[in-house]
């Protein structure tokens, strides 16, 4: 299957948190709501830009039911990843009992897994998975365990597994997986510049964390590949990489821009870089440009 002409955002949405760490679950539902009125396909929760790593499994449930509830009508994939297939099985469970219909499940992280034993945990995993459509999510920088294209066409074999979002990679490298794996499995690469380009590479969009803070380039991107308008492409191009370079893929960096459109949006659980002048002076650039 060709991949649609129109590529697909999914944002990673950001979790909100408060001063003393604990989640703000107001303040999530706010990034939530401005995600579900941006213009933008849907989300992808609780991944490595909601520092999953972080939540306890009481909250990864608060939050998944909240991301289902404020976007509801849009695509949302809740990510379940979690070190040993045990976990990720209960959290399967969970997400399926909260309505969600797709999730993504990480590769195993933290000790070092062969092939064989990366295609047991899918397998394992997934198993809980009946009639959820399950993506598996692949990130060699964060998990320390590689996936290759031969290896992701062995897992696109279990059943319930549809498709990939692949991050940490070039747009030649996640290309490079669309002959390993069947037509209609569907591959999402995390380079959030690369959305003018996804789709004549065959590849079905991105799941980008820019795109939860300014998303009008990114729309502006995707609405001007499906009308094959180049000049429009290029204009848009440029305000998704100015994007980029203010928000750079940063959490913290994240709700600071969120802030500066009325979005309070709480601050980070994990050890982050807190925003200095010279950012948040860039951020407020991009804002005023693109926001």
């Amino acid at each position: 299957m060709t991949a649609p002409s129109r590529p697909i955002i999914l944002t990673a949405a950001p979790v909100a948190f408060a001063a003393d760490g604990s989640v703000d679950l107001a303040a999530s539902r706010r990034i939530l709501e401005f995600i579900a009125a941006s213009g933008t396909d849907g989300a992808f929760v609780l991944g490595t830009t909601g520092e999953f790593p972080s939540l306890t499994e009481q909250e990864r449930h608060d939050l998944a039911r909240l991301s289902l509830e404020v976007l509801r009508g849009k695509r949302v994939v809740v990510h379940v990843g979690a070190p040993s297939a045990f976990q990720v099985r209960a959290l399967i469970a969970d997400a399926r009992e909260l309505g969600a219909t797709s999730v993504a499940v990480l590769t195993p992280y933290y000790l070092p897994a062969g092939d064989e034993a990366i295609v047991e945990f899918f397998r394992s995993a997934t198993a809980e998975a009946d009639g959820l459509d399950v993506y598996a999510y692949l990130f060699t920088d964060r998990t320390g365990n590689a996936v290759g294209p031969e290896l992701l066409g062995r897992i696109a074999a279990l059943p319930s597994v549809v498709g990939a979002k692949i991050s940490g990679e070039s747009l030649d490298a996640v290309a490079a997986y669309r002959d390993a794996v069947p037509a209609g499995f569907r591959i999402f690469t995390g380079g959030d510049r690369d959305i003018a380009q996804v789709t004549a590479r065959g590849l079905d969009g991105v799941v980008s964390g820019v795109a939860s803070v300014l998303p009008k380039p990114f729309v502006a991107a995707a609405d001007a590949v499906a009308a094959g308008d180049a000049a429009a492409v290029s204009r848009a191009q440029d305000g998704v990489d100015a994007a980029v370079d203010a928000v750079r893929g940063d959490p913290e960096r994240m709700k600071v821009g969120l802030a500066l459109q009325g979005v309070e949006a709480g601050t980070s659980r994990m050890a982050l870089d807190p925003v200095d002048a010279a950012g948040r002076a860039e951020l407020e650039r991009a804002v005023a440009a693109h926001g």
